[in-house]
């Protein structure tokens, strides 16, 4: 990574892999700022990686006028920079990204790893969601005997309600927590996003329980813990 640190600015992270597919988060302190997602390496966007990625545009263009790379593969990607491009305006500011831009040098910085992509002739691989938040573990940490998988989409229902929940007295324990002593769905301490997993959608939300809603209308209503009174119930779902 560049041996220049820059500040991370507020509100949810961007995190992008070298061949542009992007993931957002709402809770960048629980991600390292490089990371995997099924393989593919991806780094939260500061303005020295924006400044690496358009270098590796420049590249991409040069190739297709070499014939190294395809016309349509380069406009696909150049429709997916174009997108980070609007995020990183919006996030950290055209000038510094700018300035980034003037200041860099390829030479001296280190990409995410592992480096699978190669702008100036790789097979273009179409865009697709992580199948999980890469480091999703609440709590951060402890020596907990199980992590439940969870997918960044069931993370992203979770951060849909957030704000409304911990208003009604929720914690972020109730809602984000994957981790326990004990396998899913057993106890009483998976949060909500261990329930949403598939087709299953926020419902509800009250002080005392979050309701979920399965596909064909079923419906089944996750307690809050801190509300009601804690019962040795499996799978913590009335």
């Amino acid at each position: 990574m560049s041996s220049v640190s820059t500040p991370r600015p507020p509100g949810p992270a961007l995190f992008v892999a070298p061949d542009l597919t992007y993931f957002e988060t709402a809770s960048p302190e629980s991600y390292a700022d490089d990371v995997t997602v099924c393989g593919v390496p991806h780094r939260r966007l500061d303005a020295a990686y924006y400044a690496w990625l358009r270098h590796k545009m420049d590249l991409a263009r040069k190739a297709v006028a070499i014939r190294r790379l395809a016309a349509a593969a380069f406009e696909a990607l150049r429709a997916r920079f174009n997108a980070v491009h609007a995020l990183a305006v919006e996030r950290l500011g055209g000038r510094a990204l700018a300035d980034a831009v003037r200041a860099f040098d390829p030479r001296r910085y280190t990409p995410p790893r592992p480096e699978d992509d190669d702008f100036g002739g790789s097979p273009v691989r179409a865009p697709r969601p992580p199948a999980r938040p890469p480091g999703h573990a609440f709590p951060a940490s402890g020596a907990w005997r199980f992590t439940e998988p969870v997918t960044a989409d069931a993370v992203a229902k979770v951060d849909a309600v957030r704000d409304a929940a911990l208003a009604l007295g929720w914690t972020e324990a109730g809602l984000y927590r994957n981790r326990s002593d004990l396998r899913f769905p057993y106890g009483p301490d998976h949060g909500l996003v261990c329930f949403l997993d598939g087709d299953a959608t926020v419902g509800e939300v009250t002080r005392e329980s979050i309701e979920i809603v399965r596909p064909r209308g079923a419906r089944t209503r996750l307690r809050n813990p801190d509300a009601v009174r804690r019962e040795p119930a499996a799978a913590g779902v009335a």
